[in-house]
């Protein structure tokens, strides 16, 4: 009898550390970490990996300016990523660093080789456009008014020799894996964006750098006087991390990944470049990419000169850590830009979660504590297991397809219901109207409050142990949940907001 557990790779894109973590990052590490706990409790064995992305020429540039080393900058800034995740109550399975020499540099050496295996590296004098801040080379065509759109800053022009990658080979086969969606990409305006720059032809790409322009990086196997170039080192992180080097028993067993999740911003690298380095070695390509926006602060793109950046640790610290992860969930669509300002982060805060979740279970596990005999031990409730199946069944679909907006929607409905049947019923009274009406409409209330606490937990994690832990049950043992609650209220979940009201 084989019990292996189905398994489930996850990846964020890594975080380039040539400066803190922003509200862009707590987003993309609070999705994946959402589907990561979501795939474990449907009892899949996943792993979770992210990490941070550490070198290549911008990292030389903001070292320099910062008066310190590559090396100490990037180990100043991935401190902060790590602090984040932890601030986000994101439960990664690994981390990797490129600048581990032990366990990223040897992965990277290997596919190289394989590159040249495949007779799909060569060497070539070359003069373009650079982008520093793509750090790659550049078309005309990709400027506006002759600078890069993204980074508003003019490409330099450079002659250099360098090894490249033949990504022309691969234009048709990456064609029709997307089409038949053997690579899927999600959302679909992002599919017909790859296809579309697909249709032009891929050109070969630069796939490393002279040493004496970039000396920060992994030398190339074999000729030191180069510097392999950003991407091809970082890219090969997924698969580094499973010690890809050493053709390791975690590398068959995981990859590939079932889903990536990237920016907008990084998809050509993630759904062109990395899957043709994939086939050119001749492994597995990703399942999914998962591609998510931006988010904006009041409409306008974050700046630090206008003003508008969000600062994701001190969102935490003022509304905790459950109340930032509702907002990026809840209110940022899973694959569009999103925009973010207080008002809507509050109004979100007070409505759904302090006078939605929070007064719901404050008030039923008062009525509980109060008249704890109440409670019924026994007896069969159809109407509650024919709702929650209802709502599980869609929770179940609406996550299949990434919509963690819609399955909050789903969940919220059900707090709904319960507000609406403590009203109806007005629970408050009915201890002295009649008992037994007030255990059965009681102990439903614990019921659905359980489940909640269960439903949400991959979304909000404390909040959902801190409502097991007040109503007394263990989320393992479902079936025996009416008979486990043994109900000590806590303090508010979402203690309210004083808003002061616009006049």
């Amino acid at each position: 009898m084989n019990d292996r557990k189905e398994k489930f790779y996850i990846t964020t894109a890594i975080a380039y550390v040539n400066a803190p973590p922003h509200i862009g990052h707590a987003l993309e590490l609070i999705q994946a970490d959402v589907i990561s706990r979501y795939q474990r409790l449907t009892g899949k064995d996943t792993r979770f990996l992210t990490g941070t992305d550490e070198h290549g020429t911008k990292m030389v540039q903001t070292a320099k300016k910062q008066r310190l080393t590559p090396k100490s900058l990037a180990d100043k800034n991935t401190k902060l990523f790590k602090d984040l995740a932890s601030k986000l109550e994101v439960a990664y399975d690994d981390f990797i660093r490129t600048s581990d020499k032990k366990r990223h540099w040897p992965s990277v050496v290997k596919l190289w080789q394989r590159l040249l295996i495949s007779n799909d590296l060569y060497k070539k004098s070359y003069e373009g456009l650079y982008c520093v801040g793509h750090e790659s080379f550049v078309k005309e065509s990709d400027l506006v008014n002759g600078v890069c759109p993204d980074h508003q800053t003019k490409p330099e022009f450079l002659m250099e020799e360098n090894y490249f990658f033949r990504l022309s080979k691969y234009t048709e086969k990456i064609t029709q894996l997307i089409k038949t969606n053997q690579l899927k990409i999600i959302p679909e305006s992002r599919r017909n964006e790859i296809l579309s720059f697909l249709k032009e032809g891929l050109e070969d790409i630069s796939f490393s750098r002279p040493v004496e322009k970039l000396k920060w990086g992994i030398p190339v196997p074999g000729d030191e006087t180069q510097t392999i170039y950003v991407w091809a080192d970082a890219l090969t992180n997924y698969i580094s991390a499973l010690n890809y080097a050493a053709g390791s028993e975690e590398f068959n067993k995981y990859w590939p990944a079932e889903v990536q999740i990237i920016g907008k911003d990084i998809l050509r690298f993630h759904a062109a470049f990395w899957p043709a380095m994939l086939l050119s070695i001749q492994e597995a390509l990703p399942k999914t990419i998962l591609v998510h926006g931006f988010i904006t602060s009041g409409g306008a793109k974050m700046s630090k000169t206008i003003g508008n950046v969000v600062n994701p640790f001190e969102l935490v610290e003022k509304y905790g850590v459950d109340a930032v992860r509702y907002f990026l969930l809840r209110e940022i669509s899973p694959t569009e830009d999103g925009d973010f300002t207080k008002e809507k982060f509050e109004g979100r805060y007070q409505a759904d979660l302090a006078n939605g979740l929070g007064n719901l279970t404050s008030r039923v596990l008062t009525l509980a504590q109060k008249h704890p005999d109440a409670v019924l031990r026994g007896g069969q409730f159809s109407e509650v297991n024919e709702r929650i199946s209802e709502i599980w069944g869609n929770y179940h679909k609406l996550f299949e397809e990434f919509k963690f907006n819609a399955v909050l929607e789903q969940v919220w409905k059900l707090i709904k219901f319960c507000d609406e049947y403590v009203e109806n019923e007005k629970l408050w009274e009915l201890p002295e109207k009649s008992k037994e009406r007030f255990s059965k409409v009681l102990t439903e209330l614990l019921l659905y409050l359980a489940h909640l606490a269960v439903l949400l937990e991959p979304f909000l994690p404390d909040a959902s142990r801190k409502i097991l832990k007040q109503l007394g049950v263990n989320k393992e043992n479902k079936k025996s949940w009416i008979s486990q609650f043994k109900v000590k209220k806590g303090r508010p979940l979402f203690p309210k907001l004083n808003l002061k009201s616009k006049k």
